[in-house]
């Protein structure tokens, strides 16, 4: 036999060999026709096909997919355009479906998210977008999901991860949260005001009734505002120094005089060497 004969015969048999033997890695699935029919999945590990009969048409990854998407000058329900850029956590639980029953299931699966994102978007207010993330996620899932279920594909979770509002429209939102949190401060202003009248209203009907009370009240006001020793007290004539049973002009003079006197006799008294 010819030598040469022989060596392309060995070359026919490796070629097919080579042909046969296939390997699929451990997190690929591959899907096999025969004569242009499904006949099933292979992998992982190593497997056998008919060379020329059997074809190797899809070599699928079923490991946890990450698809970003946004959408960009998109109108919310209250007519403000926004940029929003989604992420999209996504894996292939049926090889068949994912193979058979779409073209292009990665290409479809970043359109079919891009049209809910626009969808969801539309329907929401932005206030609602901005503060409410976690609901507007839950609602993307649950469409996107419902749009791939029928290609073997499962939606595992949808984060948003930014929502981009023109500038103006930042100001202006910045100077409502500023008038809010003032109206705030008045509020609660408005309000301490209140419970110190309130208060107030409380004692001077403890005080109605009992003259002696108000008159040691009103010695009290009178002895706090000149211990400090370099405090003045102007009196102005009014019926509130009768009121308060202090006496006439000369009388209320005469005790703050005093006062200021005791004080200066016990500081000289405490100034004296020992």
């Amino acid at each position: 036999m010819d030598i040469t004969f022989v060596a392309i015969i060995l070359i026919v048999v490796v070629a097919l060999l080579a042909m046969t033997i296939k390997i699929a890695n451990q997190w690929e699935r591959v899907v096999v026709l025969f004569l242009g029919r499904f006949v099933g999945i292979r992998g992982p590990g190593l497997f056998f096909i008919i060379p020329f009969l059997n074809r190797v048409a899809f070599l699928i990854d079923i490991r946890v997919i990450t698809t970003s998407f946004n959408a960009e000058q998109t109108l919310t329900k209250d007519t403000v355009p926004v940029n929003v850029d989604a992420v999209l956590f996504w894996q292939v639980v049926d090889v068949e479906k994912a193979a058979l029953e779409v073209k292009d299931y990665m290409g479809s699966v970043s359109l079919a998210s891009q049209t809910a994102l626009r969808d969801v978007i539309g329907k929401t207010i932005l206030s609602d977008m901005l503060t409410g993330r976690e609901a507007i996620d839950a609602e993307l899932q649950r469409l996107i999901g419902n749009r791939v279920s029928g290609w073997g594909i499962k939606v595992i979770s949808v984060e948003i991860r930014d929502v981009v509002i023109p500038g103006a429209l930042q100001d202006a939102m910045s100077m409502q949260a500023q008038a809010e949190r003032e109206r705030q401060a008045r509020v609660i202003l408005g309000d301490s005001e209140r419970q110190i009248a309130e208060k107030f209203e409380q004692a001077a009907k403890s005080y109605e009734n009992n003259p002696t009370a108000l008159h040691l009240r009103a010695m009290n006001m009178l002895y706090d505002g000149l211990k400090g020793g370099h405090s003045t007290i102007v009196i102005v004539p009014s019926t509130a120094l009768e009121t308060m049973t202090l006496g006439d002009m000369t009388g209320t003079i005469a005790l703050a005089k005093t006062i200021t006197n005791v004080q200066k006799e016990s500081t000289s008294h405490e100034q004296q060497p020992q």
